[in-house]
């Protein structure tokens, strides 16, 4: 019971009855249980929320589960950043460009 002791609980509620009388602590405790209900309820319903909304199954169509980082990491041929490609390569593109001209000053 949420750590109260049953002793301790007694205590609680012979002191309620104390200080609320007989005539309003029952209406208390059914206000309290209505406000607790209303509170499960709200939690339940965030919760389905919430799982509903994270399911990457059923809404990206895979399961995290499933998912492999050593695959992700390994290199492909079609990765443009992977260390596969040769450097030559970005050289001879470098040496084929044309130099850019300079700007011409506009005359006055």
């Amino acid at each position: 019971m949420s750590g109260v002791a049953p002793s301790e609980f007694i205590l609680i509620c012979l002191i309620a009855l104390m200080i609320l009388g007989p005539e309003r602590l029952p209406k208390l405790a059914r206000q309290l249980g209505s406000w607790m209900g209303k509170a499960r309820q709200m939690t339940r319903s965030i919760k389905r929320q919430l799982e509903e909304e994270t399911d990457l199954k059923k809404n990206f169509g895979f399961d995290p589960k499933e998912l492999n980082p050593e695959e992700m990491l390994k290199p492909r041929d079609d990765d443009t950043f992977s260390p596969l490609h040769d450097d030559e390569d970005d050289d001879e593109d470098l040496a084929d460009a044309a130099p850019a001209k300079p700007a011409e000053k506009a005359s006055k």
